[in-house]
């Protein structure tokens, strides 16, 4: 039986997890969770699975946690990132946001296997997080990256021309910039294929979270950059393809489930029977492709450049765009303004000299959120 903490256990990632490990039971045995506020259903999740430790990072509601279970209650940051560190075989990091690196990092130096679904550790602490990680250590937790390791079983490093990163397109696909300028809060939360949280949602719709999978990409795989492709595929069924130098292009492909790719990162290097349905070949099925409109939506290309530059600026793309979606889901700036936000914090940043650390790269998240938070302050209203 594997020993296995949930980091961001009550969120999407977080809960589907636990539905993996409900419907295998004898396979998984789960040490700890964490959550940040939904502390109801943290509890609820408590009684099921019967940790060790839970822990909330906001330390006044871990109160409330440790009156209502009778197993010890990490608090704050910290006691995530000691839940993280606690050396178990897997950790599943379903944490949201930059707050998922300190866990990122405990996880690792403790030895344990990293399922990450925390993509923003590898984007904003990339050369700190390939530093502390031994081979194979990282497992990908995202679908297109999950596909990835996947097809990449079927040749080796140097085989590889190019990786094809899918895009479902979001809800705006076909959209002009005017129409952008329109849509709600309401509208971007509404996705063609996945069921995701909040935050992963608006990205999905701006495309930000296309740009975050593909300098997240680089590192897992240690491919150029120039070497990743971005293919629209409105049916999200081939999750992405890795094209070989002898023209063979491998793809996996199963229904828009991420209960999948979470199975496979619990259970790696093997898989988990029966994770989800496959694909019903009895029936006729149409898939479609189609480029980026880049113009429309900018993020990726934006992104590319930041991970090219690499240090601490893709650190600053993820820190403005956090703040530029909350003000957006509050009501303060249009959608069309998110992307426009982190460009204008990009293109203000002057990367300091030195060697990318922890301290560097928290360096240029704050100082990428206080930017955004004073410009979409400006913009509020326009």
């Amino acid at each position: 039986m594997r020993e296995v903490v949930l980091l961001g256990s009550t969120g999407s990632i977080g809960t589907q997890a636990v539905d993996v490990i409900r419907r295998n039971p004898g396979k998984f045995r789960v040490v700890g969770l964490s959550a940040g506020r939904n502390v109801e259903l943290l509890c609820q999740q408590a009684k099921e699975l019967n940790p060790d430790f839970v822990a909330v990072s906001d330390p006044e509601l871990a109160l409330d946690v440790a009156a209502e279970l009778s197993i010890p209650v990490l608090r704050g940051d910290e006691g995530v990132s000691e839940l993280a560190g606690k050396g178990v075989h897997t950790v599943l990091n379903g944490i949201t946001g930059a707050a998922g690196l300190l866990p990122t990092l405990a996880a690792l130096e403790a030895g344990s296997q990293l399922a990450l679904a925390n993509k923003e550790s590898l984007v904003i602490g990339g050369p700190v997080v390939k530093a502390a990680a031994t081979p194979g250590q990282i497992v990908p937790v995202d679908s297109e990256h999950s596909a990835i390791a996947q097809a990449l079983r079927s040749g080796t490093h140097g085989e590889v021309r190019r990786i094809i990163l899918t895009a479902s397109g979001g809800p705006f696909r076909g959209y002009s910039k005017e129409r952008l300028r329109a849509v709600t809060v309401q509208d971007a939360l509404r996705h063609p294929t996945w069921n995701m949280g909040r935050v992963v949602t608006i990205n999905s719709a701006t495309l930000v979270n296309k740009g975050l999978e593909l300098i997240e990409a680089g590192y897992l795989f240690d491919v150029p950059l120039k070497d990743i492709v971005i293919a629209v595929h409105p049916q999200s069924v081939v999750h992405s393809m890795v094209e070989f130098y002898d023209g063979s292009t491998i793809a996996q492909a199963s229904p828009p489930d991420m209960r999948l790719p979470i199975a496979l990162g619990l259970g790696w290097p093997e898989r988990v029977e029966d994770a989800v349905p496959p694909v019903d070949w009895t029936k006729a099925n149409d898939w479609h492709f189609e480029p980026l409109d880049t113009e429309v939506f900018p993020a990726p290309d934006l992104a590319r450049q930041v991970g090219e530059k690499g240090g601490s600026w893709p650190a600053v793309y993820n820190a403005a765009n956090e703040i530029a979606v909350d003000a957006f889901c509050a009501g303060d700036i249009r959608f069309d303004q998110i992307v426009e936000t982190v460009a204008e914090c990009v293109a203000a940043y002057t990367q300091p000299n030195g060697p990318t650390t922890v301290a560097s790269v928290l360096a240029a998240d704050e100082w990428a959120r206080t930017l955004a938070s004073e410009l979409v302050e400006a913009k509020a209203g326009e």
